[in-house]
């Protein structure tokens, strides 16, 4: 006799969870991504650390003028990262406060922190530090760590956003040049980009050095620092907490504790490593405060320091012009990036995701069949875009449309690529599986505004929607180049702002197909014909497209 279990009835009322969401949230993140962990790549040899140093010649670059700091990084020659700093809009990110809790929403499990910004800053209950809680048995949710007036001491994780305030935490950091000192003992950890044999120096040397109620997290820039070198930085940041906690008990909130230094010294505490070929600087007081740090921290690399002659005000040299820099901002600015082999990527933002669709444009391959010229193709597009990533700064959930493979194999190749290539990228990231139409699903921590908003504002007329609202249909009987209406309703091929679309929409009989499910392209998709062929991302800028002064921060997180 067989028995049948009956189906488990359907619920039909929302299920509650004991304790807080975000935290939940929080472990379940961790077990999914176990085994993610697990499959990470190992430990790089000594010879493989030395030989991926060589493969790429780095250079970062730093222009100050007109009360504006540009910090460009360059990989043999192509831009791929670049931060803004204005005088005027300092960013937040990294300060430490003792704020004053305003207001809990038990129900959103969040807080809101006056932290003498105007607007206030918001601490989820996953970021709260549970020792807080009156009754160390009470369940861990929000209001029973935070009380409306109570003082909190808190860090800021992410700068205000839109009508979006500054994220906190309660879980504090203090990051130096070598190691980021974490009070309380949450954290611990040392650099994967180490080889194995630094680290295991590094954990013999840096054992006896922090406190006990304290832990550190060593950096990639820890290599070949001795042991008086370590102990300095673990002086230094646990002389700087111990002020922090004097602060916190005499002062009054809302009041700032401890603010993070001049954004271009905190890229170089951060980034300028033995990994950079050379550090090039152009502005007087740059070059002072840049010098007078390294010279401090790390006179090991002070040698490799260069003062750039010509500070772009007259007609004397740029900086940022010679090593082109502003040409390649130009084309970051662009909707459409252009691949090596005339591909390219058509990148949309919107509320919720980026989107990027993959095209092959005019490239038609060199041999073989449409599978090995779709293959291409994609590896050419998964190293643009995490360069395009970097370079960005976009975050969030990121989707990548990469045109239809059939062979396995090959689709597993492209998504290698990918993360091979998301393993230069500092910024927090997690590359999910391909979905059953073909797209791969990533996420990109969203630190602050990216590069789009660095440069840019919301066009007046539309608001920065792309379209202009009328109170009636509209009628355009402007015809398409063969003389015929173009679509049903006999519209043109133009945006509602009067210039023409671009091409990356249409899709025709061109050569080079999405195999299976997708069209091809138009020949319409192809790059302008100049007579230099397709146009690279990192090559010259057509005429006229250098971009306007920043208008925003951009600032990337500090990870180690």
């Amino acid at each position: 006799m067989v028995k049948v279990r009956e189906p488990r009835a359907k619920k039909e009322s929302i299920t509650s969870i004991e304790g807080s969401t975000r935290v939940e949230a929080k472990k379940q993140r961790r077990r999914e991504g176990r085994d993610a962990s697990r499959r990470r790549p190992p430990i790089l040899s000594e010879s493989e650390f030395l030989a991926r140093r060589e493969a790429v010649d780095r250079v970062m670059a730093i222009r100050q003028r007109s009360g504006t700091a540009q910090i460009a990084v360059l990989e043999d020659g192509m831009l791929v990262e670049h931060y803004v700093a204005i005088e005027s809009q300092n960013s937040l990110i990294g300060n430490v406060y003792l704020g004053r809790v305003q207001n809990v929403l038990p129900s959103m499990e969040a807080a809101f922190v006056d932290i003498g910004k105007g607007r206030n800053a918001v601490l989820y209950a996953g970021e709260v530090d549970w020792t807080l809680r009156g009754d160390t048995n009470s369940p861990r949710r929000i209001e029973n760590a935070l009380k409306a007036g109570q003082a909190v001491l808190v860090q800021v994780t992410k700068d205000p956003v839109g009508h979006k305030g500054a994220r906190l935490t309660s879980q504090i950091s203090l990051p130096g040049r070598y190691l980021v000192y974490v009070p309380g003992g949450g954290t611990s950890g040392i650099s994967r980009k180490l080889p194995d044999t630094e680290r295991s120096r590094l954990k013999n040397v840096i054992k006896d050095l922090v406190p006990d109620d304290a832990n550190v997290i060593i950096r990639t820039a820890a290599e070949g620092a001795t042991e008086e070198e370590l102990t300095r930085d673990v002086a230094r940041l646990t002389a700087r907490w111990d002020d922090i906690e004097k602060k916190s008990k005499n002062g009054q909130a809302p009041q700032l504790l401890y603010g993070e230094p001049d954004t271009a010294i905190k890229v170089v505490r951060d980034l300028f490593t033995e990994d950079f070929g050379k550090l090039v600087i152009s502005g007087d007081d740059a070059w002072d405060m840049v010098e007078a740090y390294v010279r401090h921290v790390a006179p090991d690399l002070e040698d490799r320091l260069e003062r750039y002659s010509g500070d772009g005000t007259d007609d004397g040299a740029d900086l940022f012009a010679d090593l082109r820099i502003d040409e390649q901002i130009a084309k970051a600015l662009e909707r459409k990036v252009w691949l090596p082999s005339g591909g390219s990527l058509v990148i949309d933002r919107t509320e919720a995701m980026t989107v990027v669709d993959v095209n092959t444009g005019k490239f038609t391959g060199a041999g073989g069949n449409l599978e090995q010229t779709v293959t291409k193709n994609n590896l050419e597009a998964a190293e643009e875009m995490v360069r395009q990533l970097r370079l960005r700064d976009i975050g969030g959930i990121i989707v990548i449309d990469f045109i239809d493979m059939v062979l396995e194999d090959n689709r597993d190749l492209v998504l290698r690529r990918l993360v091979e290539c998301l393993g230069r990228d500092r910024t927090r990231h997690q590359v999910a599986e391909v979905t059953s139409l073909g797209l791969v699903q990533m996420t990109r921590k969203r630190v602050s505004t990216g590069l789009l908003e660095a440069f840019s504002e919301n066009c007046e007329h539309c608001n920065g929607r792309g379209v202009v609202i009328k109170s009636e249909p509209v009628v355009d009987d402007r015809n398409s180049s063969n003389g015929s209406p173009s679509g049903p309703s006999g519209k043109g091929d133009r945006n509602d702002h009067g210039g023409r679309k671009d091409g990356a929409g249409r899709k025709g009989s061109g050569s080079g197909s999405k195999s299976g499910s997708k069209s091809k392209k138009s020949s319409n998709d192809a790059p302008p014909k100049d007579g230099a062929g397709p146009q690279t991302s990192g090559d010259e800028a057509q005429p006229g497209t250098t971009p306007a002064e920043p208008t925003a921060l951009t600032q990337a997180g500090a990870n180690p």
